[in-house]
């Protein structure tokens, strides 16, 4: 619980991949957030994967991880990759000390990563996901609204509805599975923290990943 722990052709190609990496990485980090920690989190109703309204207000008094994810995005796979599912491993442990996780997809219609609620259902139980809901957002409102600007980009609200951390899951903007165990994992740190009543120390970083597919 976070409360208590805490070459040839082959070259080329591994070249291409690795420019191809670092260009959705480049495209999206240095820009800056619209809503910054320590300022309110933005108010939103959406349909979840379940074809339920979910809006942030009905988590009052709850900490509240917003997670932007895209299957079809490498540095999402990395993540949700068994072992180590990191991904898996936050949403249980959240689930665990009352935290309310929700994954939000804005892939627009026809772009990567857009899915149906059957389709998000599917895969939530195939790799054995826990949000508590699966937001479909493909008009990208809510994406827009907070800024998202790569799949993961990962958002931490306190219970009093003020953000307390926003950016990269962790510390190493790879796609590489290896690097997992040794970088510093943000979002779990930040919820540490506010589970101790303790200022989150690492408030705000560049996110990495794919870019949110919007229309």
């Amino acid at each position: 619980m976070f409360s208590r722990r805490n070459f040839s052709l082959a070259a080329g190609m591994a070249a291409a991949v690795a420019l191809t990496a670092g260009a959705m990485i480049a495209s999206t980090a240095n820009a800056s957030p619209l809503v910054a920690p320590g300022e309110p989190a933005p108010a939103f109703i959406g349909l979840d994967s379940e074809g339920q309204s979910v809006a942030l207000a009905d988590f009052e008094g709850k900490t509240v991880v917003l997670e932007w994810t895209n299957d079809g995005c490498p540095f999402v796979q990395k993540h949700y990759a068994a072992p180590p599912s990191n991904m898996q491993s936050l949403q249980a442990d959240a689930a665990t000390d009352d935290v309310v996780w929700l994954s939000v997809i804005s892939s627009a219609p026809g772009k990567q990563g857009h899915v149906s609620g059957t389709q998000a259902n599917a895969l939530t139980a195939s790799r054995d996901a826990t949000p508590a809901h699966v937001i479909l957002d493909p008009s990208g409102d809510i994406g827009r609204l907070y800024g998202a600007k790569t799949t993961p980009h990962m958002f931490v609200i306190k219970p009093d509805g003020m953000l307390a951390y926003e950016g990269a899951i962790d510390s190493k903007p790879s796609a590489r599975v290896s690097d997992i165990d040794t970088a510093t994992n943000y979002v779990r740190a930040a919820l540490t923290s506010l589970a101790a009543d303790e200022p989150v120390e690492v408030a705000s970083s560049k996110p990495y990943g794919c870019s949110v597919k919007y229309e």
